[in-house]
């Protein structure tokens, strides 16, 4: 029985990474994402060469384009599951895997598979640039703190595609995906800020923030970065969860 089990969830694993990896907007996403990414921050080492580079990090400079490339891996996320429900293949998918709460869980796991790496070379191209640029001005970071660093902004791009994967597995509809999510993280969460700085610590952008920038001592109620971690994750497994219910109990 085990050895069936296993061997189903590695047939399904295979399907959904098939789907993933020949979808082309996935790969136009991508790759709109390091272009637009290294344009990014090539604009903020140009600012920060002008100003008082000495007292920067290139970490900080480097990963100062964050905040535009997650838009990117939002659109991933959204795209990965409401693109089956575009001319109705989500029922093909639903007769040949019938076991939807399965079904949809492989579906995040493939997508982190693919995501993990892709967000890492991402993030690491805007830091290798600045890097590359600003090596005799800029302050000085060891390698483990680099390493350390695009880890923890590894795993927020990966959590924000999963989160946005199961907000889309929800709405089934990308447009209502996008205007929800891009709006949130780019209207409604900086006007937050200002209003409610310590409750939106702990709301998946912020919190995701604290995986990877420095912790500074000027800010109050800075989560640690494992904190951050935590509170992320826990943000994308109840969406994840409350996507599968639903997925479940609803007609395709």
């Amino acid at each position: 029985m085990s050895v069936s089990s296993s061997r189903k969830i590695t047939q399904i694993l295979g399907a959904e990474l098939e789907k993933l990896v020949t979808l082309p907007s996935i790969w136009l996403t991508l790759m709109g994402s390091f272009i637009i990414n290294l344009v990014v921050a090539a604009a903020f080492t140009s600012v920060g060469q002008q100003g008082a580079a000495g007292t920067q990090s290139i970490l900080n400079i480097g990963l100062a384009s964050m905040g535009y490339l997650q838009a990117g891996f939002i659109i991933l996320g959204i795209l990965a599951t409401c693109s089956e429900y575009t001319g109705g293949q989500i029922r093909t998918t639903l007769t040949t895997i019938p076991w939807r709460g399965l079904q949809l869980c492989t579906k995040h796991f493939a997508l982190a598979i693919i995501t993990i790496p892709v967000a890492f070379i991402i993030a690491g191209s805007g830091v290798l640039y600045t890097f590359i640029r600003m090596e005799d001005t800029a302050e000085v970071i060891t390698i483990d703190t680099m390493i350390t660093t695009l880890t923890g902004a590894t795993g927020y791009l990966t959590l924000t595609t999963l989160l946005s994967a199961a907000i889309g597995a929800l709405l089934r509809r990308t447009t209502p995906a996008l205007v929800l999510l891009l709006g949130y993280y780019f209207i409604v969460s900086p006007l937050l800020r200002n209003f409610l700085p310590g409750i939106t610590n702990y709301f998946p952008d912020m919190a995701g923030y604290y995986m990877y920038m420095p912790r500074s001592s000027e800010e109050i109620n800075v989560l640690t970065s494992m904190q951050g971690t935590g509170i992320s994750m826990l943000w994308t497994l109840i969406f994840i969860t409350v996507a599968i219910v639903f997925y479940r109990k609803r007609d395709a």
